[in-house]
């Protein structure tokens, strides 16, 4: 569960360039981040099938996508999770949100959706706690309100000032460490939040 085998099959069962602009489609199997709009990119796939070997998936989990884009990498962490598991994919931009679910629905993976957080949230507190949750935009610091969201057991994956880092929360002890260092768009601050 959560391992490389199971990572190589979500990637050729869920096609990338169902989840790109459609002029960029042919760029698919480019291992390089392929704009979306929006200031933002569908990852680089080596980068994103690292994140999901560090996540480790397991079927029947319940994951928070945060940043989901295009919706390609929550419907890898849907194939994770498969029918017995929740996936939810949070993103900021209107348009994006609009464009990921469609993408996601033509998947069919019904027990996955996209979502606009609310105003002033980062992430999806009012369904926590998460058993895993993948960030795909680099903070300038760990987001105590995602690690708060956790699950016991629980994994994150957040690149946090260019190193990508795992937070595990076991046995009622969170530790840290990181896993190599990796380029993102920002993590935007979320509009509406309390200054």
């Amino acid at each position: 569960m959560g391992t490389a085998d199971s990572v190589d099959e979500a990637f050729r069962a869920v096609p990338r360039a169902r989840f790109l602009p459609r002029l960029s489609r042919p760029r698919a199997r480019h291992d390089v981040p392929i704009l979306i709009g929006h200031g933002q990119t569908n990852s680089q796939p080596r980068t994103v099938a690292d994140m999901l070997r560090l996540l480790q998936v397991e079927p029947g989990q319940r994951v928070l996508d945060v940043g989901s884009g295009s919706g390609w990498t929550t419907a890898l962490l849907a194939h994770l999770t498969g029918p017995t598991g929740e996936v939810v994919g949070v993103e900021l931009e209107p348009d994006l949100v609009r464009w990921g679910a469609e993408n996601l629905a033509s998947v069919r993976m019904p027990w996955a959706r996209i979502q606009q957080p609310r105003p002033g949230v980062l992430g999806d507190p009012d369904h926590a706690p998460w058993d895993r949750i993948l960030v795909s935009a680099e903070a300038t610091a760990l987001p105590q309100a995602l690690v708060d969201q956790l699950g016991e057991p629980g994994r994150l994956v957040v690149p946090v000032s260019g190193s990508m880092t795992l937070v595990v929360r076991a046995g009622g002890v969170v530790t840290t460490s990181t896993h190599g260092r990796y380029r993102f768009v920002p993590l935007r601050e979320v509009p509406g939040a309390p200054g």
